[in-house]
């Protein structure tokens, strides 16, 4: 059956969700999300009950608030930030059925969440480096299973979007992969969300008090 070619006049308003199987990867994208909510909740709950806590005489350059630089983790959440608002400018060209727009903001909210990761990178190197690794202390390990968990999301985020823009490259929008990208941006920016919660409790609280 031959697809159906669409101009920006004849573009649905709703891309995402002009089909049912759009609807349904909206739908099943949302409680995707309200599920691993549960999740980052339990990491969180466990990192704050933690924080601090290690062995008997562990020193206090291990604690929160002399470990912690606020700089480095101020310039990965405005990376983020940055990531997300990206992402918006990517699906309102979905929404406007100019796909060159879409694959070029996706593209630059890709080369962001990269720059995040390495610096998340750099800093779990340096931490390991310093003698702060996982098996430290219950304190330590808290605090690499919760930003370690929300890494593992920004690699799949990215993995997500890259497969997407290679997979499309030469096929341009449709209605069949419109709501692909809409549910990837959707998992985008719930990693964002995430992430201003960890700068928040984390580093701003942890340095700060």
């Amino acid at each position: 059956m031959e697809e159906t070619k669409f101009t920006p006049q004849t573009w649905p308003d709703k891309p995402e969700q002009a089909t049912m199987e759009g609807k349904n990867k909206f739908v099943g994208i949302w409680i995707f999300i309200c599920s691993d909510i549960t999740l980052f909740a339990s990491v969180f709950a466990t990192y704050l009950s933690l924080k601090d806590k290690g062995p008997a005489g562990m020193g206090a350059e291990f604690t929160a608030a002399n470990l912690f630089e606020l700089p480095l983790a101020f310039i990965m959440t405005m990376l983020l930030l940055t990531s997300s608002l990206t992402s918006v400018y990517a699906m309102y060209h979905l929404k406007n059925h100019n796909f060159k727009g879409v694959q070029i903001w996706m593209g630059i909210t890709v080369l962001l969440g990269l720059g995040f990761l390495a610096l998340e990178i750099y800093e779990f190197y340096h931490y390991v480096h310093i003698g702060f690794g996982y098996t430290h202390s219950a304190f330590s390990s808290a605090f690499f299973t919760l930003v370690g968990t929300h890494g593992l999301h920004v690699v799949v985020g990215l993995v997500w979007i890259i497969c997407l823009m290679v997979r499309n490259a030469r096929r341009g929008l449709s209605l069949y992969n419109a709501p692909k990208y809409y549910a990837a941006a959707i998992f985008w920016h719930f990693i964002d969300v995430i992430w201003v919660f960890i700068f928040t409790v984390v580093y701003l609280m942890g340095v700060l008090g």
